[in-house]
């Protein structure tokens, strides 16, 4: 934005400046490094020998080399604590999202031995917890049951899923390697809050099922057809406190270990109680061979994978995110990417499915004290020793119990006051999250998660195709020119109409932008001649904002200059930035609108062309 002093002296207009003309490859090259590489990846190995080359090379695919080495035993002490509390958590959950995505309860604790080892070596989060979430699970369940029936066909639905899982860790190196994360953005906050409560509601009303012991249950996910199979079988029978953090955290544990008990003294799964039956004893078998390379399913593991993985790395970077705030240091979202995309095929090639970070896990983790990816090194040995000697225990596990879990773990993704605040903050952002989570509830989660797209999109076009644009007056006892609607004591300028754009003037909004400064115009003209006032001689354009301008710009602003020559009006530029000026120039548009009508400031403009006021006021 545009800096003027209060105080205001009669001086000449400082002219503005045109650019130095770089050369097309310099330009091109520092346009490539600020979209692709700005935060500069290679710093750290500039004026370095070789052999220290190969090894900061190594560090930063596999990072714990790097913080390994000042890894000492007190920040052991808080991981070991930390993955152990995890652990605890993370068992009975994964034996219920695997549930959710219609796999066998052990695929669950397969995919919290593999993907966390992989991701503690590559990751550089300190304090996201890895392994299957609800949401991914949900998803997964719902697009793989609409191609392959998990009953009828569990060997192809299963590898289906391995394959699902093998592309959506390709998807999510590749974004990491080519430096694409920017693209996960384009899923707003707003449609994430929306998306994780309609799925949070959604999951919650499909573990009706367990939980009420129904059998014959809907295989769709809106919350008609589930209400509709629990009615149809009713004959059938919040913010924790942080020191208290590790109650909730073993809860799940200690009930599934007391109702596993008691169902199997008392012998309740020959009375009706539904239970887990037989969990596959063993650690993770290789899968290579069961993913699709060729044939029909291929192209719906590759359509599968995408989406997942794509809503897998929306969350885990989120969350990763979000955790390094509080800790105060950075993490490198591609890296961030290639670590998961990483786990997730060599998940793929070892019996898991998809994993990412789980907020509820995350949560955990950091409150226990975790210092380093350690955690997740111990949560991982904690399930090999689970899947070697302790999955016959489960076996006696009432389902109710495990769907109370899950329902426990997925109503903290129900963020109602993340909700109201979108709602203070921004209209357009509420409609984007009401309609991700309308879309999930009614009618599916991918129906919702599309709509969340399109709608996050709709709004980035919105607001890329139909700027805002502002009047501007003077701010009384000073030079500064500010929006009369934020400041109503600002006057105008008689004789002069100042309009601030608050955009880049591309081909997508150039007409609307020529067309609404002439309709600023025409509105003022009326409003003047209603009060009996002198017409508007000057229009001044303030630019500060304006940080880019395309041919098309170009050509609105000739095709502006035209139409106010038609009625005696005189164009004016106030600060355009560098870009927009060399353009100008390049464009030989200085030489019609005229260099005698382009200026640094607003100030200097009036002072110009209304001087008596710029005196006055």
């Amino acid at each position: 934005m545009e800096t003027e002093n209060l105080s205001y002296s009669h001086h000449p207009p400082y002219k503005v400046g045109v650019p130095p003309k770089q050369k097309l490859w310099k330009e091109f090259s520092t346009t490539l490094k600020e979209t692709f590489f700005s935060d500069d990846p290679l710093r750290t190995f500039k004026d370095q020998s070789g052999s220290r080359k190969f090894i900061l090379g190594v560090q930063a695919v596999f990072p714990i080399l790097e913080w390994g080495r000042s890894y000492n035993l007190a920040k052991f002490k808080g991981d070991l604590i930390a993955g152990l509390t995890i652990a605890s958590l993370c068992i009975p959950q994964d034996i219920g999202y695997a549930k959710l995505a219609n796999l066998a309860p052990q695929y669950g604790l397969y995919s919290s031995f593999v993907p966390p080892l992989v991701y503690a070596f590559m990751g550089s989060s300190r304090d996201i917890a890895i392994g299957p979430v609800a949401v991914v699970s949900l998803l997964l369940g719902t697009l793989l049951q609409n191609e392959i029936d998990p009953v009828k066909n569990p060997f192809e639905y299963r590898r289906l899923a391995f394959t699902a899982t093998f592309f959506a860790g390709i998807t999510q190196a590749t974004l990491g390697i080519l430096r694409l994360g920017f693209l996960i953005d384009f899923l707003s906050h707003a449609a994430i809050v929306g998306f994780m409560a309609g799925a949070a509601i959604t999951i919650a009303l499909q573990q009706l099922k367990g939980f009420l012991g129904i059998k014959k249950f809907t295989k769709n996910t809106d919350i008609i057809s589930v209400m509709q199979s629990v009615f149809g079988s009713a004959h059938h029978g919040g913010k924790k406190k942080k020191k208290l953090f590790w109650i909730a955290a073993i809860a799940p544990l200690i009930s599934v270990i007391l109702s596993t008990f008691f169902v199997y003294i008392t012998h309740a799964d020959k009375k009706g109680v539904q239970i887990v039956k037989h969990i596959e004893k063993g650690i993770n078998r290789p899968s290579v061979d069961e993913i699709y390379f060729t044939g029909d399913y291929l192209l719906k593991g590759v359509k599968i994978g995408i989406v997942a993985g794509m809503v897998a790395l929306t969350e885990a970077v989120a969350i990763g995110r979000t955790f390094a705030a509080m800790k105060d240091y950075q993490i490198d979202g591609n890296k961030e990417m290639i670590a998961l995309g990483a786990m997730n095929i060599a998940g793929s090639m070892t019996s898991c499915y998809v994993a990412t970070g789980s907020f509820s896990r995350s949560a955990v983790n950091f409150m226990a004290g975790c210092q380093t990816a350690v955690s997740n090194i111990v949560m991982s040995i904690v399930i090999l020793l689970t899947l070697l000697f302790i999955t016959p225990l489960f076996e006696y596990t009432p389902n109710a119990i495990l769907s109370s879990i899950i329902i426990s773990a997925v109503l903290g993704l129900i963020d109602y006051e993340a909700a109201i605040l979108i709602w203070k903050i921004d209209k357009f952002d509420f409609i984007a999250c009401m309609g991700a989570f309308f879309g999930v509830v009614f009618i599916s989660v991918e129906m919702g998660l599309l709509i969340a797209v399109s709608i996050s999109f709709a709004k980035l076009l919105l607001q890329v195709t139909r700027p805002r644009t502002a009047l501007l007056g003077k701010i009384p006892g000073s030079n500064v020119y500010r929006n009369i609607q934020q400041y109503p004591e600002a006057t105008k300028v008689p004789g002069v109409l100042i309009i601030r754009v608050d955009s880049a003037i591309y081909f997508s909004n150039s007409n609307y932008i020529r067309e609404r400064l002439l309709r600023w115009l025409t509105d003022e003209d009326e409003q003047l001649k209603a009060d009996g006032l002198p017409q508007i001689q000057f229009l001044i354009v303030e630019m500060s904002p304006v940080t880019d301008i395309d041919t098309s710009g170009i050509h609105a602003l000739e095709e502006l200059e035209k139409g106010l020559q038609k009625r005696s009006v005189q164009l004016v530029l106030a600060n355009p930035g560098p870009i927009v000026m060399d353009k100008l120039h390049a464009s030989k548009l200085t030489n019609v609108i005229g260099e005698d009508k382009i200026f640094l400031t607003v100030a200097d403009a009036v002072q110009t062309f209304s001087p008596k006021f710029a005196e006055e006021v």
